[in-house]
């Protein structure tokens, strides 16, 4: 046949020929394609073969007078591994893709986060100081007219005992350094290198971008505080938001009548005339659903940011070492495997080791007092409980 003829003579195969892959050019893949719609015979299982057969020889390559010399190829490949060694390498994978796609979102959160971090902090200042002024300044003095001496006794032992809470943790949360790694030579064990600080890494450290230093324990930088949450300061981090969040549920919870009937009174109505109120009356009113609504929306948000912080605790793990065991877990899990924590000593061992609890006193003096106490090892070792047992009898 006419188009079987035409692939034999372009075709030469031999018995030592030996493959190597070239790229077609587009006069052979043109003349290919003319050869094949050339042939007006009816469908021939054995062209069809012939067709393949050439394609495959083609895909190995010429031999004979096209070849580059040597030393030229092996310039060329020298030059391809370069421009590759630039941008791939056997770790990569589509988390460093996205991380170096969106790197420059990253440098610009990180950028606005560093230099807006005093802001943050005032507004957390100004915030709780206005609802603190409404509750001496509005609240009070109705406590003070319309509650009995048992009630009155207890708002106010409690809203003063949870206003020294919350400002005491969250001053040591923010002025308390969350802990570094020691640059200097040292015998500290290390489980890797820091790639922008280019010092060792202890277990738990993590590098945080908008503080530019590896942090002990990491667990995140918080923009509230405008510090990194760390092993020195975790404790105060999470008991701020605990009481904070009581606080909230407290002023919410106290404060619902008095917002109805704030809410009401500032309510008009298009069937009977408004009532006259002075203008210290609306001011009042206006404090009211100001603090209400402020206190019930923190304390929603804030609430479910504790109660995940506490399930972390329990666990021992921190925010990045969740989503790290939870990778882990996943990758022995396909080998028939199972992942334990090795920082978890239990769900209540764990919290007293993050409380800091030694004996049965500590409870009062440690958890609902303020206290300054350091927390357990420094940081660098995690060796706490050799055995998981309870080893704290409390």
């Amino acid at each position: 046949m006419k188009f079987r003829c035409q692939l034999a003579q372009t075709v030469s195969y031999t018995e030592n020929f030996t493959p190597k892959e070239t790229k077609w050019t587009l006069f052979e893949i043109q003349h290919l394609v003319h050869a094949f719609y050339k042939c007006r015979m009816r469908w021939c299982p054995s062209s069809v073969l012939h067709l393949l057969r050439c394609v495959r020889l083609r895909s190995c390559g010429r031999r004979g007078r096209n070849r580059l010399p040597l030393w030229i190829r092996e310039i060329w490949v020298y030059m391809k591994l370069l421009v590759q060694s630039l941008y791939f390498n056997t770790l990569t994978d589509s988390n460093v893709v996205f991380d170096s796609v969106f790197e420059p979102v990253f440098l610009t959160v990180d950028y606005i986060t560093r230099w807006f971090g005093l802001v943050f902090v005032c507004l957390v200042v100004i915030l709780t100081s206005s609802i603190v002024v409404i509750a001496y300044v509005v609240l009070l003095p109705l406590i003070l007219t319309t509650y009995s001496p048992a009630w009155i006794a207890w708002h106010v032992c409690y809203g003063h005992w949870n206003l020294i809470m919350i400002a005491f943790h969250y001053y040591k949360a923010a002025k308390t350094s969350p802990g570094f790694p020691p640059t200097e030579r040292n015998d500290s064990p290390f489980v890797s290198v820091c790639k922008k600080c280019i010092v060792p890494k202890p277990a738990r450290t993590h590098h945080c971008g908008i503080c530019n230093r590896c942090i002990l324990k990491m667990d995140h930088h918080c923009p509230w505080l405008n510090n990194c949450v760390g092993h020195f300061n975790h404790r105060y981090f999470f008991s701020f938001c605990l009481f904070m969040t009581l606080g909230c549920v407290y002023c919410s919870i106290s404060g619902r009548n008095l917002f109805l009937d704030a809410y009401n009174a500032l309510e008009t109505s298009y069937q009977t005339p408004a009532p006259t109120y002075t203008f210290k009356d609306k001011v009042i009113n206006k404090c009211i659903i100001y603090m209400w609504v402020l206190t019930s929306t923190v304390g929603v948000a804030l609430g479910a940011l504790t109660v995940w912080h506490a399930v972390l605790i329990s666990k021992g793990e921190t925010s990045i070492e969740r989503h790290i065991n939870s990778k882990e877990t996943k990758r022995l899990a396909k080998r028939g495997k199972v992942y334990r924590n090795p920082f978890s000593y239990g769900r209540l061992n764990n919290w007293k080791i993050f409380l800091g609890v030694e004996k049965r006193s500590h409870w009062l003096t440690r958890v609902l007092l303020p206290s300054g106490h350091p927390p357990y090892g420094d940081g660098l070792t995690w060796a706490i409980f050799p055995l998981k047992r309870d080893l704290i009898p409390v």
